[in-house]
């Protein structure tokens, strides 16, 4: 199940704020004025809507609004949960067959396992099964690394258009040097493009590129981790000899975690 991830919206506010106490700290609410320029921004905006247009094609620009969406959203699975889930997958299927799983898939809400658990149901072959569920883990990597690669590449043309701003400014400036009256405004073009072409590559697109692949990191590793859970409840594996299969994964913080779940459930069980 996914959730809202609170941590992105906070970055890019906090990173925000610091700008703007930055700003006001100067000249107060007065200054901020001298920040807001619409036409640094069309340039710093198009010029890298442009760029993307020319490197992508529409299919893989249609993924910016999902890879967007994945940077403001956690999937909810902790690696001890999931250890437990095999376990009472293990344990139902030495009792009662692999067949009995089809009921128990109404509690697991991870469709990766429902697919790996269906495909150990239908007798597939275990390499078989390794083969197919590792597919869609290439498939997977492949479709998040060219959101990420999109957002990279944005990263790098943002702050690149705030130069040819820059440029743009200063040309417009020395041009006009006889007419005092351009002289700010012309500036203001050469100065706030740059900043604005910084500022959205290095608090958005890049920070939000990063994210996606450590997001995807993680991904990857619980799947290798459900391929060897499938797999070992379909061979009719001992539950604790699975647990403790599982359990070399995890790490200090997940074994403290997975002890007091023991604890609770051991607990339940008294009542």
């Amino acid at each position: 199940m996914k959730k809202f991830d609170m941590l992105t919206p906070i970055g890019i506010v906090l990173g925000l704020a610091m700008i703007m106490f930055g700003i006001l700290s100067g000249n107060g609410l007065a200054g901020l004025a001298s920040f807001l320029d619409p036409a640094s921004l069309f340039i710093v905006l198009g010029g890298t809507a442009g760029a993307l247009f020319i490197s992508f094609n529409m299919k893989e620009l249609k993924l910016v609004p999902v890879v967007v969406k994945a940077a403001f959203s956690r999937k909810e699975m902790e690696l001890p949960v999931l250890i437990n889930t095999f376990v009472r997958l293990a344990d139902r299927a030495r009792r009662e067959g692999l067949l009995a799983l089809e009921a128990e898939l109404e509690d697991v809400e991870d469709e990766f396992i429902k697919k790996g658990i269906l495909l150990a149901v239908d007798g597939v072959e275990p390499e078989v099964i390794n083969d197919i569920m590792n597919a869609e883990i290439s498939a997977m990597e492949e479709r998040h690394l060219k959101g990420k690669t999109i957002l990279d590449k944005a990263g790098e043309y943002a702050p690149a258009w705030g130069m040819i701003g820059t440029l743009i400014g200063l040309v417009l400036m020395l041009n006009n040097l006889n007419d005092p009256t351009t002289l700010g405004p012309n500036m203001a073009i050469a100065i706030l493009t740059t900043l604005y072409g910084s500022l959205i590559a290095n608090l958005i697109c890049i920070p939000m590129a990063n994210k996606l692949g450590n997001k995807t990191e993680k991904e990857v590793f619980l799947k290798q981790i459900i391929i060897e859970g499938v797999i070992g409840v379909q061979s009719g594996q001992n539950p604790k000899i699975l647990e403790e299969k599982l359990s070399a994964f995890l790490t200090s913080r997940d074994r403290v975690q997975e002890e007091v779940m023991e604890m609770e459930a051991l607990e339940e069980s008294v009542r």
